[in-house]
């Protein structure tokens, strides 16, 4: 590995080869796997060869992830909003994606993925953070390689990523926060929260979720708990909907979710197969687990929903779907389909439970249920790869002479310093935000709406 950061042509006998943390591919490690480590040095650039198979493959995968965000989860928000609210989330949605390509652009790739400093087995500065190398895409080129495609194309491939985590938080204070003051926190939470967790867990040897071992291949920390955690922050430091919970607040168009929710599973085989970085037989089992564990934990979450209810709701489908893709990210690279079915099940579970049981015990208005999908998802999926890699379950291998029980440890370490990092980052962050003009839309703009209040438009004319 460290031979690869060199840039010493490494790169083919690192990916096909069994490397010293007895994983078959570095890539099993982590979406971004080997970062830009290809193009970090000019000889590998030199060296590597354009896979056309995989850069066609790659191409997909982005425009598959981008549609996650637009339309998928706008959509799938703007659904299970009250109408008068329906283009505000649509409107929050659009804006993060705008914002965070020009900030991932302009310093977020290379905060990320600039391994400048790092030193695998060594905690310092860059175990935390990239440095400013390639801050505007400096030394991204046409010709500039990683892992056999463009890295133009795989710094597009990360910035869906990048796009996708703060717009999940937007569903845990729909209906209630200020435009302006959304942007600013979007930007800054993207900063110290995204960036450093992206950076700890994929940039590669030496950063520090790498050298624990820790198993998330695209993005069950880094994504799911991470905005699942600031969500619920915010719910609670924003406050509860005027009239939450006496005043009923039904979604207002239940299709818009179902379509937002497909779309969101379609999109998903580019989040998790589209990890491989590669057209290979990774990103073939990830697809597989992928659609396993969505479909199981969508019959998971309607079962426990028809138990407790005594129907099964669209809702409850569309909901339990995600919750399975968002359990089986960390993993989708190590699990097998056994594994899939078994998180799969727990999550679609898990998530129904905390989703209706656990916000009314502690009485926090999440809007849409960012915490109890994402987080509690996010949470299940990341020890249960430490479960589920294991060779005993059909999976990839856990690392070398480590046993379940430690894999698992390090696993809910990682999740312990996202939880944590994440929590504090959210709290300053939305402070600093309610600096500019408040945060909280005021009693008479949310008795109207923020659709006419704030952006003086209506998503229904009748």
């Amino acid at each position: 590995m460290r031979r690869l950061l060199r840039g010493d042509g490494a790169l083919g006998c690192a990916v096909k080869g069994k490397g010293a943390d007895g994983f078959r591919t570095p890539l099993r490690r982590g979406a971004a796997g080997l970062v830009a480590l290809a193009a970090a040095g000019a000889a590998s650039a030199q060296e590597a060869t354009l896979s056309s198979g995989d850069t066609a493959w790659m191409l997909v995968a982005t425009a598959l992830v981008l549609l996650m965000t637009l339309p998928g989860l706008a959509l799938f928000y703007a659904g299970m909003v009250r109408a008068k609210n329906v283009l505000s989330v649509l409107m929050q949605c659009f804006a993060i994606a705008g914002l965070i390509t020009v900030l991932w652009v302009v310093y977020g790739y290379s905060l990320a993925f600039d391994t400048t400093g790092m030193v695998e087995g060594e905690v310092n500065l860059a175990s935390f953070i990239g440095g400013f190398d390639k801050a505007f895409l400096s030394g991204v080129t046409r010709e500039s390689l990683v892992l056999g495609i463009p890295e133009s194309l795989f710094v597009a491939f990360q910035m869906t990523f990048a796009i996708i985590t703060p717009a999940l938080i937007v569903g845990a204070f729909a209906e209630r926060i200020r435009f302006g003051a959304l942007l600013v926190f979007s930007a800054l939470w993207f900063t110290f929260a995204y960036l450093p967790i992206a950076h700890m867990t994929w940039a590669g040897p030496g950063g520090l979720f790498w050298d624990w071992g820790v198993l998330d291949f695209a993005g069950g920390t880094v994504v799911h708990i991470n905005a699942g955690i600031a969500g619920l922050v915010a719910a609670i430091m924003l406050g509860k909907r005027k009239g939450w919970p006496t005043t009923a607040m039904a979604p207002h168009h239940l299709g818009y979710t179902l379509i937002g929710a497909a779309l969101l599973w379609v999109g998903w085989f580019g989040f998790n197969a589209g990890s491989a970085v590669a057209a290979n037989g990774g990103a073939a089992m990830a697809l597989l687990v992928t659609q396993i564990a969505a479909a199981t934990a969508a019959l998971g979450w309607i079962a426990a929903e028809w138990i407790t209810h005594g129907k099964p709701s669209v809702l409850g489908i569309a909901s339990g779907a995600i919750a399975g893709l968002v359990a089986i990210t960390p993993a989708a690279g190590t699990a097998g389909p056994l594994g899939a079915l078994a998180i799969g099940a727990i999550a679609g579970v898990g998530c129904f439970f905390a989703a209706t049981k656990l916000k009314k015990v502690f009485g926090y208005d999440d809007s849409l249920d960012v915490f109890g999908v994402h987080g509690i998802g996010g949470i299940i999926g990341a020890l249960l790869t430490g479960v589920f890699a294991s060779a005993a379950f059909g999976g990839a291998g856990l690392p070398a002479e480590r046993t379940i029980g430690e894999q698992v440890l390090w696993q809910a370490a990682a999740v312990g310093v996202t939880v944590v990092w994440s929590a504090v980052v959210t709290v300053i962050t939305l402070k600093v935000a309610g600096w500019f003009g408040g945060l909280r839309a005021t009693a008479d703009e949310e008795q109207e709406g923020l659709d006419l209040a704030l952006h003086g438009e209506s998503g229904y004319n009748l």
